[in-house]
């Protein structure tokens, strides 16, 4: 079958390939046929090392598709049931998720060091346990979530990732505030998406922060009051909030600079929610004088902070509703074919959500 494959960390291109097999099938596991994936910044930061992964590799965690194929032991499954593809499943026997903290759960990535693919020249892994770059995929039963049929698997896939996570960080981890001021600096999917969440949730002021001038204007149509550059920030918190800062800032990039201007930006007393994933020696600092004065809360957000079935069914129900936006969120489609034309788009923060179609 067809996969895209990167071959060492570092390489800026995949390699479409038509000699890779899907294995690890058994009992308690699933055959899913792709039908669509998104292309998510983190898969950029898995190619670049940025997040570890181990390689050769096929990228993507965010698709959707149909079960081809059920192991002894599914019950709740069958050939041809439509899923998401989850690439951080609960276990519900762990610590974490007796706690109810089913995001944090690390059963899904017990299998991230298990290959899912093979091609004659050897073992080929996937991106989390996963790999979704691909025509198929061998994961977890639990990693199949199934789908009503009236989800379209474009949606499906952004609900495996990136939808959940922006969502997530404005209404279950902030808990924004009816009447606050927000801050949401990266303005790409998961951007734009905490800008979604900060609206449902009611607040005044959505200040939307990106260097990338299409992505400001399109963080304005899906609720934004307010799209600035970075250069712009500190003049729109002395405008709207006298200079005190804002409620809630939201960092979706990953990085300590941006992270510390977040922490900046938000007013003592407020709360500031950690999205983007970043790289192990990236580090923030912080003095404890003003982690004590300042008395701001540092929340991180891992895949939206809540239980991610629960999340699931959440979004959808608000898509139905002509509550959130989803269809405007992919910006270009293309076939896998065209997967390292989509990459140069993300890098170029041209695209804020790519849709690969298999």
């Amino acid at each position: 079958m067809r996969a895209a494959v990167l071959h060492e960390i570092g390489q800026d291109k995949l390699d479409v390939l038509d000699d890779v097999e899907a294995v690890g099938f058994g009992p308690g596991r699933v055959r899913i046929r792709v039908r669509a994936t998104g292309l998510c910044h983190s898969d950029l930061s898995a190619m670049n090392g940025v997040l570890p992964q181990p390689a050769p590799f096929v990228p993507g965690h965010e698709g959707a598709g149909e079960i081809l194929e059920v192991g002894d032991g599914v019950t709740h499954l069958k050939p041809g049931d439509r899923v998401v593809v989850c690439w951080l499943p609960a276990c519900g026997v762990c610590p974490a998720c007796k706690r109810g903290q089913t995001e944090l759960c690390l059963a899904g990535f017990m299998n991230a060091g298990t290959p899912n693919f093979r091609r004659p020249g050897g073992d080929v892994f996937g991106m989390a346990g996963t790999g979704t770059f691909t025509e198929e995929v061998v994961v977890d039963a639990g990693c199949a979530v199934p789908i009503p049929d009236d989800v379209p698997f474009d949606i499906a896939a952004l609900i495996g990732c990136g939808v959940t996570t922006g969502l997530g960080a404005a209404i279950n981890t902030a808990a924004v505030q009816a009447g606050s001021s927000v801050a949401v600096i990266g303005c790409g999917g998961v951007g734009i998406s905490a800008i979604q969440g900060a609206r449902l949730q009611g607040a005044a002021e959505i200040v939307a922060v990106d260097p990338v001038q299409s992505r400001r204007e399109a963080a304005l149509k899906f609720g934004a009051t307010k799209a600035v550059s970075p250069e712009e920030l500190a003049d729109a918190k002395q405008q709207l909030t006298a200079g005190e800062g804002f409620d809630y800032v939201f960092e979706v990039v990953g990085r300590s600079a941006t992270a510390r201007t977040a922490y900046d930006t938000t007013r003592r007393g407020g709360t500031m929610v950690v999205v983007g994933a970043g790289a192990m020696d990236d580090n923030l600092q912080l003095n404890m004088f003003e982690l004590f004065f300042d008395e701001k809360r540092i929340l991180p957000s891992m895949y939206g902070g809540g239980d991610v079935l629960r999340s699931y069914e959440r979004t959808i129900a608000l898509w139905r509703a002509g509550r959130v936006d989803l269809e405007g969120l992919i910006t270009h489609r293309v076939p896998l074919s065209g997967i390292n034309e989509a990459l140069d788009q993300m890098r170029t923060g041209t695209a804020l959500r790519t849709c690969i179609e298999i």
